[in-house]
Formats: structure tokens, sequence, C-alpha cells
């Protein structure tokens, strides 16, 4: 019987539930000083508008929602853009500007920091300065980075450094170098398929297995790494890379996997039947989606009928509260 026939509905009528207490591991911030340099340093190849943004209307939309933490991040493009000197001078600036709004604002928001990943050397002093001094949450990698992905023997010094601080990594996706499809902003359809390209290289070179204590986050339900792992797996484990299919489809749930605009009907069935206990996030995508639609997969997510006993409270609170052992009631 078609999905439109079914007799059983996958939602409930319902609205959204403002005492979820959610920990929000997808959520955004705009600095206006980044904002305002962002066109004079290569744009934003995506085609996406920039948001207006400010903590207190953001605060306002968190309470509306539910969400009783964010923990910020600074979209893509990042500071990729950025040359030399100036690229390193935008991270600290822009993780030192969501330090100061953590303690402002004290419980409401945390931070994934940026790195100038065109400099590694840089990029390792920045990630030493954002964990020891800043005490951020975490760290914030592009997909790409001028079409070089994740699992690129470049970044090693990079996930070695996060490996010994057992870090926690938000992968969001960025523009792939490909032309836009006119008309279709990059984020609709080619950050999907980005996020899912950055998963398989850091599979590819074994970035899983070589640097166990990372923990990764994959956005937007990972993109299409829970619907075609099986093929994934298969495929992969005819490169030589020394693991079975099985082991494959394990390294892959290593990862978790924020519901940032994927609570559906099609999404959150095969989400939650690949993912492993506690590997499943809140995320909104706040303030890149627009208001209507990030209330709209909330309140999807709050009517959903097909979770087990305390998925839903793990997805929105305790999931994230295990991951990151900082975070207080």
């Amino acid at each position: 019987m078609p999905a439109s026939a079914s007799t059983s509905a996958p939602f409930s009528d319902g609205v959204i539930n403002t005492s979820a207490r959610r920990i929000d591991v997808h959520h955004h911030f705009v600095p206006k000083f980044w904002a305002a340099e962002l066109a004079k340093n290569g744009g934003d190849p995506s085609g996406w508008k920039m948001p207006i943004w400010d903590p207190i209307t953001d605060i306002e939309f968190m309470d509306s929602l539910g969400i009783d933490m964010a923990i910020l991040s600074l979209t893509a493009p990042g500071v990729a853009g950025w040359k030399g000197q100036a690229a390193l001078d935008m991270a600290r600036r822009v993780n030192e500007y969501a330090a100061q709004l953590a303690d402002e604002h004290k419980g409401r928001f945390g931070s994934f920091v940026t790195l100038p990943m065109q400099d590694i050397e840089g990029a390792l002093k920045e990630l030493e300065h954002s964990i020891s001094t800043l005490k951020a949450e975490g760290v914030i990698l592009l997909s790409n980075y001028d079409g070089l992905y994740l699992g690129d023997p470049r970044f090693d010094p990079i996930w070695q450094a996060l490996d010994s601080y057992k870090a926690v990594v938000l992968i969001h996706p960025t523009q792939p170098k490909l032309e836009l499809i006119p008309g279709i902003p990059g984020p609709t359809a080619d950050y999907p398929f980005d996020t899912t390209r950055a998963a398989l290289s850091l599979l590819a070179n074994r970035v899983p297995s070589k640097y166990p204590n990372v923990k990764i986050i994959l956005s937007h339900a990972g993109g299409f790494i829970p619907y075609g792992a099986d093929r994934f797996a298969q495929s992969l484990g005819n490169l030589g890379l020394g693991f079975t299919p099985q082991e494959l489809i394990g390294q892959m749930q290593s990862f978790y996997f924020d519901t940032a605009l994927s609570a559906s009907a099609t999404v959150l069935p095969s989400l939650m039947a690949f993912a492993r206990p506690g590997h499943v996030l809140f995320g909104s995508d706040i303030p890149y989606a627009i208001n209507d639609k990030v209330k709209w997969f909330t309140r999807n997510l709050d009517t959903y009928q097909g979770f087990a006993k305390d998925q839903l409270n793990a997805i929105n609170r305790y999931s994230a509260r295990a991951l990151f052992p900082q975070l207080k009631d």
C-alpha cells in the first residue's frame, strides 16, 4: 500500500513540546563582523540568503521550541575564503565571540569552534586555544575545503590532535566543487550529497579506525549514509581497505546524526533503524532554516509515533548530555 494511503499515520495531532529541554547541536550564529567581511572573502558559493541574527531573538525562538541550550557554530563557508593571517584572525575572532555569548547567556549557548583549515599549523594552534582556553564543546569541520575532503591525508595532523582531545566534531556540508543547478541553491540538493561524500572519504581513508576517540556528528541525519549504508559498505569493501562490509557498517554506525531538517515520515524510520542507541541528537538549523520550517520539523519530531520508549527524550536531551559530559543541568 502506498505511504499516502496508509491507515497508520506516522504523526499524531499535536503541538511543539515547549518543555522538552532540548540540546540543539546544529544551531548557527551569524556574527555581524563576519557577515560584513564574507562578500570580500569569497562570499557564499551556495547561493543561500544570509539571515539576520541576534542572540536575544534567538533565545526567544529557542524558548518557543523547548530548546534549553544551543551549541553555536559558524555555518559554511566558515573562514575558508580568507587568506593568510586574515583567516587565522577571523577564526579567532569568531571563536572568542562565541565564548563571549556563552558567558553572557550562561546555560543557553555553547560552541563548536571554527578552524582555519587552509593553514594546518594555524588550525592546530586555534584548536589548542579553543579547547584549552575557551573551553569549547567541540569543533565544526566543513565537508570539503577547496575540494579536499576530510579523509585527505593532509588533514591527518588535525585528526590526530582531535583524537588526543577526545573531541566532538560536527561535520557540516559546504558547497562541493560543482556548478549550482540553475535556480536551486546548494543547501537544497548539494549539501546532503556533500555530507555523504565527506563521510565516505573518512571511511575510505580509515579515519574512524585510526582516530577512535573522536566523536563525529554528521549533519542532517547523515546525508544519504543511513539510507545507502549497505550499498556503500559493499562498494568500499572492494577497495582493499582491510575491512569487511559489516565492519564498515559498524564504522558508519559509530557516527552520530542530528535531526536538522530531517524529522519526516521517510527519514526518521531509516535513521532510527540504522543509528546506534544514543547516536541521534536534536538539531534545528536555526537561523538558516526559515522559522516556519524549523517549527514544522520540530513538531514532526514531537508527534512521530514510531519511537520506542524514551527514544524521543534521548534525542532531545540525554544523548547530548552523554556526549558532552561537561554540560550541567
